[in-house]
Protein backbone atom coordinates (compact mmCIF):
# COMPACT_ATOMS: atom_id res chain seq x y z
CA UNK A 1 0.00 0.00 0.00
CA UNK A 2 1.23 3.29 -0.26
CA UNK A 3 2.16 5.88 2.37
CA UNK A 4 0.56 8.93 3.48
CA UNK A 5 1.65 11.72 1.53
CA UNK A 6 3.83 9.72 -1.25
CA UNK A 7 3.29 10.39 -5.06
CA UNK A 8 2.03 7.62 -7.24
CA UNK A 9 4.95 8.89 -9.72
CA UNK A 10 7.99 8.26 -7.06
CA UNK A 11 10.16 6.10 -8.27
CA UNK A 12 11.34 4.59 -5.17
CA UNK A 13 7.10 3.65 -4.60
CA UNK A 14 7.29 2.09 -7.32
CA UNK A 15 10.14 0.16 -6.42
CA UNK A 16 8.22 -0.90 -3.42
CA UNK A 17 5.65 -1.78 -5.81
CA UNK A 18 7.68 -3.86 -7.73
CA UNK A 19 8.73 -6.44 -4.31
CA UNK A 20 5.38 -5.97 -2.81
CA UNK A 21 3.42 -8.60 -2.96
CA UNK A 22 6.74 -11.21 -3.24
CA UNK A 23 6.47 -10.67 -7.02
CA UNK A 24 9.53 -8.83 -9.19
CA UNK A 25 9.31 -6.68 -11.90
CA UNK A 26 12.90 -6.78 -13.95
CA UNK A 27 12.14 -4.14 -16.34
CA UNK A 28 9.95 -1.92 -13.79
CA UNK A 29 12.84 -2.47 -11.38
CA UNK A 30 15.41 -0.87 -14.27
CA UNK A 31 13.17 2.03 -15.62
CA UNK A 32 12.79 3.24 -11.78
CA UNK A 33 16.39 2.68 -11.15
CA UNK A 34 17.30 4.93 -13.94
CA UNK A 35 14.73 7.61 -13.02
CA UNK A 36 16.35 7.83 -9.92
CA UNK A 37 20.18 8.11 -11.04
CA UNK A 38 18.52 11.41 -13.30
CA UNK A 39 16.81 13.12 -9.99
CA UNK A 40 20.10 12.36 -7.90
CA UNK A 41 22.27 13.96 -11.14
CA UNK A 42 19.95 17.20 -11.52
CA UNK A 43 19.63 17.46 -7.75
CA UNK A 44 23.68 17.51 -8.16
CA UNK A 45 23.88 19.97 -11.06
CA UNK A 46 21.42 22.20 -9.52
CA UNK A 47 24.00 22.38 -6.56
CA UNK A 48 26.90 22.94 -7.91
CA UNK A 49 25.02 25.47 -10.25
CA UNK A 50 23.90 27.05 -7.25
CA UNK A 51 27.66 26.95 -5.85
CA UNK A 52 28.92 28.68 -8.61
CA UNK A 53 27.01 31.59 -8.99
CA UNK A 54 29.32 34.21 -8.59
CA UNK A 55 29.37 36.53 -4.51
CA UNK A 56 28.80 39.96 -6.60
CA UNK A 57 29.36 41.77 -3.79
CA UNK A 58 32.15 40.69 -2.94
CA UNK A 59 33.69 41.09 -6.76
CA UNK A 60 32.60 44.85 -6.57
CA UNK A 61 34.32 45.41 -3.29
CA UNK A 62 37.49 44.34 -5.48
CA UNK A 63 36.61 46.26 -8.12
CA UNK A 64 36.88 49.50 -6.52
CA UNK A 65 39.86 48.71 -4.46
CA UNK A 66 41.51 47.95 -7.83
CA UNK A 67 40.27 51.46 -9.38
CA UNK A 68 41.36 53.35 -6.58
CA UNK A 69 44.91 51.45 -7.05
CA UNK A 70 45.01 52.77 -10.25
CA UNK A 71 44.01 56.09 -9.60
CA UNK A 72 46.45 56.75 -6.92
CA UNK A 73 48.80 55.39 -8.99
CA UNK A 74 47.88 57.38 -11.92
CA UNK A 75 47.99 60.46 -9.67
CA UNK A 76 51.31 59.79 -8.48
CA UNK A 77 52.78 59.37 -11.62
CA UNK A 78 50.99 62.64 -13.12
CA UNK A 79 52.53 64.28 -10.20
CA UNK A 80 55.73 63.01 -11.26
CA UNK A 81 55.85 63.80 -14.48
CA UNK A 82 54.50 67.91 -13.51
CA UNK A 83 57.39 68.16 -11.16
CA UNK A 84 59.46 66.99 -13.57
CA UNK A 85 58.08 68.81 -16.58
CA UNK A 86 58.64 71.96 -14.31
CA UNK A 87 62.19 71.35 -13.59
CA UNK A 88 62.80 71.39 -17.28
CA UNK A 89 60.74 74.50 -17.77
CA UNK A 90 63.06 76.00 -15.08
CA UNK A 91 66.18 75.02 -16.72
CA UNK A 92 65.50 75.69 -20.13
CA UNK A 93 64.37 79.55 -19.04
CA UNK A 94 67.68 79.89 -17.03
CA UNK A 95 69.67 78.71 -20.45
CA UNK A 96 67.19 81.50 -21.92
CA UNK A 97 68.24 84.14 -19.92
CA UNK A 98 71.52 83.31 -20.17
CA UNK A 99 71.96 83.48 -23.69
CA UNK A 100 70.10 86.74 -23.33
CA UNK A 101 72.61 88.45 -20.60
CA UNK A 102 75.62 87.00 -21.75
CA UNK A 103 76.76 89.15 -25.05
CA UNK A 104 79.20 86.26 -26.37
CA UNK A 105 75.60 84.37 -26.93
CA UNK A 106 74.46 86.72 -28.70
CA UNK A 107 77.42 87.04 -31.33
CA UNK A 108 77.35 84.61 -34.50
CA UNK A 109 79.85 81.92 -34.22
CA UNK A 110 80.61 80.93 -37.70
CA UNK A 111 82.03 77.52 -36.96
CA UNK A 112 78.49 76.14 -35.77
CA UNK A 113 76.65 78.58 -38.34
CA UNK A 114 73.11 79.42 -37.36
CA UNK A 115 72.51 76.63 -35.35
CA UNK A 116 71.01 76.50 -32.25
CA UNK A 117 73.77 77.10 -29.58
CA UNK A 118 74.20 73.78 -27.00
CA UNK A 119 73.90 74.01 -23.44
CA UNK A 120 77.16 72.88 -23.39
CA UNK A 121 78.24 76.24 -25.30
CA UNK A 122 76.30 78.40 -23.07
CA UNK A 123 77.53 77.35 -20.33
CA UNK A 124 81.65 77.83 -21.44
CA UNK A 125 81.09 80.90 -23.05
CA UNK A 126 79.03 82.43 -19.37
CA UNK A 127 82.04 81.38 -18.16
CA UNK A 128 84.35 82.93 -20.07
CA UNK A 129 82.70 86.12 -19.89
CA UNK A 130 82.63 85.93 -15.68
CA UNK A 131 86.36 85.45 -16.22
CA UNK A 132 86.55 88.37 -18.04
CA UNK A 133 84.48 90.95 -15.37
CA UNK A 134 86.72 89.22 -12.83
CA UNK A 135 89.64 90.46 -15.07
CA UNK A 136 87.94 94.09 -15.68
CA UNK A 137 86.82 94.31 -11.82
CA UNK A 138 90.24 94.08 -11.24
CA UNK A 139 91.91 96.17 -13.38
CA UNK A 140 89.28 98.75 -12.26
CA UNK A 141 90.21 98.43 -8.74
CA UNK A 142 93.43 98.72 -9.46
CA UNK A 143 93.07 101.98 -11.58
CA UNK A 144 90.79 103.80 -8.70
CA UNK A 145 93.57 103.08 -6.31
CA UNK A 146 95.69 104.69 -8.73
CA UNK A 147 93.57 107.37 -8.83
CA UNK A 148 93.12 107.53 -5.31
CA UNK A 149 96.74 108.66 -4.65
CA UNK A 150 96.97 110.94 -7.27
CA UNK A 151 93.97 112.34 -5.51
CA UNK A 152 95.91 112.45 -2.16
CA UNK A 153 99.10 113.81 -3.63
CA UNK A 154 97.44 116.76 -5.18
CA UNK A 155 95.49 117.49 -2.09
CA UNK A 156 99.09 117.66 -0.45
CA UNK A 157 100.59 120.02 -3.35
CA UNK A 158 97.73 122.10 -3.31
CA UNK A 159 98.01 122.38 0.86
CA UNK A 160 101.63 123.58 -0.46
CA UNK A 161 100.99 125.68 -2.83
CA UNK A 162 98.29 127.28 -0.67
CA UNK A 163 100.93 127.71 2.17
CA UNK A 164 103.47 129.12 -0.34
CA UNK A 165 101.12 132.34 -1.33
CA UNK A 166 99.96 133.12 1.56
CA UNK A 167 103.81 133.30 3.27
CA UNK A 168 104.06 135.35 -0.13
CA UNK A 169 101.26 137.52 0.83
CA UNK A 170 101.73 137.70 4.75
CA UNK A 171 105.95 139.50 3.19
CA UNK A 172 105.63 140.62 -0.25
CA UNK A 173 109.26 141.82 -0.60
CA UNK A 174 110.77 138.49 -0.04
CA UNK A 175 112.30 136.62 -1.93
CA UNK A 176 112.76 139.54 -4.80
CA UNK A 177 116.72 138.73 -4.81
CA UNK A 178 115.89 135.09 -4.95
CA UNK A 179 118.12 133.63 -8.10
CA UNK A 180 116.60 130.98 -10.57
CA UNK A 181 117.11 127.57 -10.76
CA UNK A 182 119.41 128.07 -13.99
CA UNK A 183 121.41 129.92 -11.56
CA UNK A 184 122.24 127.02 -9.49
CA UNK A 185 122.52 124.74 -12.43
CA UNK A 186 125.70 127.31 -13.31
CA UNK A 187 127.01 127.24 -10.13
CA UNK A 188 126.92 123.07 -9.56
CA UNK A 189 128.15 122.78 -13.86
CA UNK A 190 131.29 125.49 -13.28
CA UNK A 191 132.55 123.53 -10.32
CA UNK A 192 132.02 119.66 -11.89
CA UNK A 193 133.82 121.34 -15.19
CA UNK A 194 136.89 122.45 -12.70
CA UNK A 195 137.15 119.41 -11.19
CA UNK A 196 136.84 117.43 -14.69
CA UNK A 197 139.58 119.08 -15.79
CA UNK A 198 141.87 117.99 -12.97
CA UNK A 199 140.21 115.08 -13.39
CA UNK A 200 141.24 114.26 -16.56
CA UNK A 201 144.58 115.42 -16.60
CA UNK A 202 145.85 113.24 -13.79
CA UNK A 203 143.85 110.06 -14.22
CA UNK A 204 145.55 107.25 -16.32
CA UNK A 205 143.83 104.48 -18.26
CA UNK A 206 146.67 102.25 -19.21
CA UNK A 207 145.49 99.71 -17.05
CA UNK A 208 142.92 99.23 -14.30
CA UNK A 209 145.10 98.93 -11.64
CA UNK A 210 146.82 102.64 -12.90
CA UNK A 211 143.46 104.09 -13.09
CA UNK A 212 142.47 102.98 -9.31
CA UNK A 213 146.12 104.37 -8.39
CA UNK A 214 144.82 107.67 -9.99
CA UNK A 215 141.82 108.12 -8.43
CA UNK A 216 143.22 108.03 -5.48
CA UNK A 217 145.80 110.33 -5.82
CA UNK A 218 143.45 112.88 -7.64
CA UNK A 219 140.91 112.58 -4.64
CA UNK A 220 143.73 113.56 -2.11
CA UNK A 221 145.54 116.09 -4.36
CA UNK A 222 142.16 118.25 -5.64
CA UNK A 223 139.20 117.42 -3.59
CA UNK A 224 140.46 118.78 -0.10
CA UNK A 225 138.75 121.03 1.57
CA UNK A 226 140.75 123.89 0.30
CA UNK A 227 141.01 123.36 -3.05
CA UNK A 228 137.17 122.62 -3.29
CA UNK A 229 136.61 126.08 -1.83
CA UNK A 230 139.02 128.13 -3.95
CA UNK A 231 137.08 126.23 -6.89
CA UNK A 232 133.63 127.27 -5.87
CA UNK A 233 134.68 130.57 -4.73
CA UNK A 234 136.17 131.32 -8.49
CA UNK A 235 132.83 130.11 -9.90
CA UNK A 236 130.83 132.19 -8.31
CA UNK A 237 133.03 134.95 -9.04
CA UNK A 238 132.28 134.12 -12.43
CA UNK A 239 128.84 134.06 -12.63
CA UNK A 240 128.09 137.02 -10.26
CA UNK A 241 129.95 138.86 -13.40
CA UNK A 242 127.60 137.76 -15.77
CA UNK A 243 124.79 138.26 -13.77
CA UNK A 244 125.57 142.20 -12.65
Amino acid sequence: MTEPGASPEDPWVKVEYAYSDNSLDPGLFVENTRKGNVVSRANSIGSTSASSVPNTDDEDSDYHQEAYKESYKDRRRRAHTQAEQKRRDAIKRGYDDLQTIVPTCQQQDFSIGSQKLSKAIVLQKTIDYIQFLHKEKKKQEEEVSTLRKDVTALKIMKVNYEQIVKAHQDNPHEGEDQVSDQVKFNVFQGIMDSLFQSFNASISVASFQELSACVFSWIEEHCKPQTLREIVIGVLHQLKNQLY
